[in-house]
């Protein structure tokens, strides 16, 4: 069994009732993501959209707000399962792929589905192979 297969046995219950949760009214896309982290807790999030489309919280980034509200530390995720209606396999959009890159493992799976047979995974790297990374510089005042 893949890796890929293996997080959706584990996780696609998760994003699954997390996308029955979605607030979608524009799109309909209804999109539920969770996160595992290296000590087995899940983390669940949903898309929550906005009229002002700018303000949308996609599902990917509101799973890892969960978790770090809930005291995961940054790089504690190693895998993120995303699932979709709609879509057959939905890959994360550029800002939720650089919060994924400084909250989870540099080796980081990401997985994508829309049934638990039907699915496409990534590692991160591949997502997001040049993050935007502050320099190790002191603030400025």
């Amino acid at each position: 069994m893949s890796e890929a297969e293996k997080a959706i046995q584990k996780l696609y219950a998760h994003a699954r009732s997390a996308s029955d949760n979605a607030y979608s009214p524009y799109s309909a896309a209804r999109v539920g993501a969770c996160v595992i982290d290296d000590r087995g807790n899940i983390y669940s999030g949903c898309n929550v959209e906005n009229s002002s489309y700018g303000l949308t919280q996609c599902a990917e980034r509101n799973a890892l707000a969960a978790a770090v509200a809930a005291g995961m530390r940054p790089g504690a995720a190693h895998t993120m399962l995303i699932f979709a209606t709609g879509f057959e396999t939905l890959a994360p959009c550029g800002a939720c792929r650089q919060v994924m890159s400084e909250l989870m493992t540099e080796d980081a799976l990401v997985v994508s589905c829309h049934s638990e047979t039907d699915f496409r995974s990534w590692p991160l790297r591949e997502l997001l192979p040049h993050p935007f990374i502050l320099s190790e510089k002191e603030p400025q005042p």
